[in-house]
């Protein structure tokens, strides 16, 4: 059995392919630039790629074990809610500090929400979609999630040709970020009212 949204298979499918854009879009902005943008707050090239290790060696230890727990206790779309609202947090701030220590912080706190992210979209679609069908749809879901890693990497250059800084940028990362937020919320209200199960299709 599966929880049950009330909705077709292709519209949920769909939804998941929405939402991936959104958190894709945002997290590929500090993973593309995050070198740059410390630079241009005065920090040594060292340091701000020092930043970005941390990053990604925080969401290693997230995708080997922590990441892991939460999903194991709580489920994909409130394990996504987390770690989506993590990275959007963490994004906010990339616009806001400026300091060495500061932007370290934030840097792991990136690697938590953006390192989570990955984990929950298999299992959002072994839940909630047809298993026999899991490895296409997992695949279009993944596909779409690549299209927003581009599109997040070029968008934030394009801004920051416009205005000359990168705050503006993970702004605008922010703003996917929170729609990827409004659509899981959405969903997770709308499968905690109908609280129930129904079978797979063999």
């Amino acid at each position: 059995s599966r929880p049950d949204l009330g909705l077709p298979a292709w519209a949920v499918q769909s939804i998941l392919c929405m939402a991936i854009v959104g958190c894709c879009v945002a997290m590929s902005m500090p993973l593309a630039h995050l070198v740059a943008h410390a630079s241009d707050l005065g920090h040594a090239t060292s340091r701000a790629a020092e930043m970005l290790s941390v990053a990604l060696a925080v969401t290693l230890v997230v995708r080997l074990a922590a990441g892991a727990l939460i999903l194991d206790r709580f489920g994909g779309l409130i394990a996504l809610l987390i770690f989506s609202s993590t990275q959007a947090v963490a994004l906010a701030l990339y616009t806001a500090v400026d300091g060495l220590l500061a932007l370290y912080l934030v840097s792991v706190l990136f690697g938590l929400g953006y390192g989570g992210i990955g984990l929950c979209y298999p299992i959002l679609v072994r839940e909630y979609l047809p298993a026999r069908q899991a490895g296409w749809r997992l695949g279009l879901v993944n596909l779409f999630g690549a299209l927003g890693m581009a599109l997040g990497g070029w968008l934030a250059g394009f801004v920051f040709d416009l205005g000359g800084a990168y705050a503006p940028a993970f702004a605008v990362g922010v703003g996917f970020n929170l729609v990827n937020i409004a659509i899981i919320a959405t969903l997770l209200f709308r499968n905690r009212s109908r609280g129930k199960l129904v079978p797979v299709p063999a």
